[in-house]
Formats: C-alpha cells, sequence, structure tokens
C-alpha cells in the first residue's frame, strides 16, 4: 500500500507561511473520552496546527480533540478540535521522521495569539 507524504511546496509557497514554527515536546494529549494517549512528540506548533512526530500516525481527516500545554514563559494550556491534514509512515533510509501535520480547527484567536505570542518568545530566546 503507498504511503502517504506531506504535500510538497513549491519554494514561493514556502515563503508565503505567515506563522512562525517553534519546537514543542509533548508527551501526553487527553482525548475527548479522557484516556491519555501518546501520539508522540510535537516538534513544532503554530496558531494553524502542529506536527507529532510517531511511528503510529493517524488518517488523514481524521478529527479529534487534544489538550496541550506550552511551558514558560506563558504556562498556556488549551483544548481545540484537530484535523489530521497529512501523515508520513517510517522508512528506514528517510532522513524524514514519520508523524502527522494536524491544523486546529476551533482554536479561539485568542489562544491563537497567545501561541503566536509563545512561539515568538522562544525563537527570540534561541538568538
Amino acid at each position: 500500500m503507498p504511503q502517504e507524504s506531506p504535500p510538497e511546496y513549491s519554494a514561493e509557497q514556502k515563503s508565503q507561511r505567515n506563522n512562525l514554527r517553534a519546537p514543542l515536546i509533548v508527551e501526553k494529549i487527553p482525548c475527548e473520552d479522557g484516556q491519555k494517549t501518546f501520539f508522540g512528540y510535537a516538534k513544532n506548533i503554530s496558531r494553524g496546527g502542529l506536527f507529532i512526530s510517531t511511528v503510529k500516525p493517524r488518517e488523514p481527516g481524521e478529527q479529534f480533540t487534544i489538550e496541550i500545554a506550552l511551558p514558560t514563559p506563558g504556562k498556556l494550556t488549551f483544548r481545540c478540535l484537530c484535523e489530521v491534514i497529512w501523515k508520513r509512515h517510517f522508512e528506514r533510509k528517510s532522513s524524514l521522521e514519520p508523524g502527522m501535520g494536524l491544523k486546529f480547527i476551533d482554536l479561539p484567536t485568542e489562544t491563537g495569539d497567545q501561541i503566536d505570542d509563545w512561539v515568538q518568545t522562544m525563537v527570540q530566546n534561541t538568538l
């Protein structure tokens, strides 16, 4: 069965991204049913969504509620509905991590602004 991979973007499309990204590790994300499920590690986050590195990515189109806690500064915890946009399976000789790209569906504007502030702070701290 062919493996799905993230959509290819031209250099022009990559430069048009509006949201900064910063690394974030999330070990456990409570699902809607209250059960804690280990998805993997979030490698980046923006107000639009995040990438979770995992060897068991969910199927594109699947929707579920997640809860994420951003560490200091800010200590923001939020819940929102997200959708799997793409997935990438493990490939032995690939330099790309397996995982899935999630899009936030119902993220409040205020929370998106707080995520932007957190990302900006993290980027400034790494310079």
